[in-house]
C-alpha cells in the first residue's frame, strides 16, 4: 500500500499545479479554432442530436424509457461516458506523450494523467449544468436524491484516475495497449447502459453487464437525477465495484513506481 500513498501524496501536494496546467490544456487544445473552446461543447451536442435521432426517433418512434422521456434518458448516459470515453483515452496515452518533458525537469510523472482527468472535469460540469436546465425543462426534480451527487463524482474521478495509472503506464512499456484501448472503449459503449436500460434484460444478463464498473457509474448518475434509488440500496454492487476500483489503483500503483524511472527507455 506505500505506492498508493506515495501517489495520493502527490496528488495533493501538486493540485495546484495539476489544475493550473489542466486548465492551460484547455486554452491550448482550441487556441487556433475560430470558434475556441465553444468546440468542447459543439461536438458532444453534435453526437446527443444525431444518437438521439438514431436511438430514439427512428428506432423508438419518439417512445419513452419509463416516464423518462428518451432524451433525458439519453442525456443521463451520454454526458458521463463524453467524460470518461475521452480521459481513458487521453488518459493512457498521457505518461507517453509527455514523458521526456517532465523527464528534464523534477516533475511527478503521476500528475500527467490527473491534469487530463481534471481538463475534461471541466467540461462535465458545464454539461451537467446543460443537463440541469434541461431537467428543468422537462420538470424533472430528484429532490433529496441529489445529495449522493458527490459520491458518485468521488466514484467517478477514483476510477478514471485508478484506470489511466495503471493504463498509462502500460501504455508508455507496450505501445499497441493504446490502440486496445480504443477498441475496447468504442465496444463498452455499446456494452454500457448509454442509451439502453438494464431492465430490459434477464437478471443473468444483468448480471454480466453490472461486472462492466461503469455500469455502475452512469446507472448511479442516471438514478440520482431520476430520484430512482440511493447508492446503497444495492450494497452487493457498491462493494464490487469499490473493490475493482481499489485493486486497481494498487496495481497500477505498484507499476507505476517500478516504472517511473525508465519510462525515458521506452521511447
Amino acid at each position: 500500500m506505500i505506492p498508493v500513498f506515495k501517489i495520493f501524496k502527490e496528488q495533493v501536494l501538486h493540485f495546484p499545479l495539476i489544475w493550473r496546467l489542466a486548465l492551460y490544456d484547455i486554452k491550448g487544445k482550441y487556441q487556433m479554432h475560430y470558434l475556441g473552446i465553444l468546440w468542447q461543447f459543439i461536438n458532444p451536442l453534435i453526437q446527443v442530436c444525431v444518437y438521439w435521432f438514431v436511438f430514439g426517433v427512428g428506432l423508438r418512434q419518439g417512445g419513452a424509457v419509463g416516464d423518462t422521456p428518451f432524451i433525458v434518458f439519453l442525456l443521463l448516459g451520454l454526458i458521463p461516458w463524453f467524460f470518461i470515453s475521452p480521459t481513458i483515452v487521453q488518459g493512457s496515452n498521457s505518461v507517453y506523450s509527455k514523458v521526456n518533458l517532465v523527464s528534464k525537469m523534477k516533475f511527478p510523472v503521476s500528475v500527467l494523467p490527473s491534469i487530463t482527468i481534471f481538463s475534461n472535469f471541466v467540461n462535465f460540469l458545464v454539461m451537467l449544468a446543460i443537463l440541469g436546465l434541461v431537467l428543468f425543462i422537462y420538470d424533472i426534480n430528484a429532490g433529496v436524491y441529489l445529495l449522493q451527487i458527490p459520491y458518485y463524482m468521488l466514484c467517478l474521478i477514483t476510477f478514471l484516475f485508478s484506470f489511466t495509472l495503471l493504463s498509462s503506464t502500460i501504455s508508455a512499456i507496450v505501445r499497441d495497449y493504446q490502440l486496445m484501448v480504443q477498441s475496447l472503449m468504442r465496444m463498452l459503449f455499446f456494452l454500457t447502459p448509454v442509451f439502453w436500460s438494464m431492465d430490459y434484460f434477464s437478471s443473468d444478463i444483468q448480471r454480466f453487464i453490472k461486472l462492466n464498473p461503469f455500469a455502475y457509474i452512469i446507472t448511479g448518475f442516471r438514478e440520482t437525477f431520476l430520484g430512482q434509488g440511493w447508492f446503497f440500496d444495492d450494497w452487493r454492487y457498491m462493494f464490487y465495484f469499490w473493490s475493482v476500483t481499489l485493486l486497481i489503483l494498487v496495481v497500477g500503483s505498484m507499476l507505476h513506481e517500478n516504472f517511473k524511472n525508465k519510462f525515458v527507455d521506452y521511447l
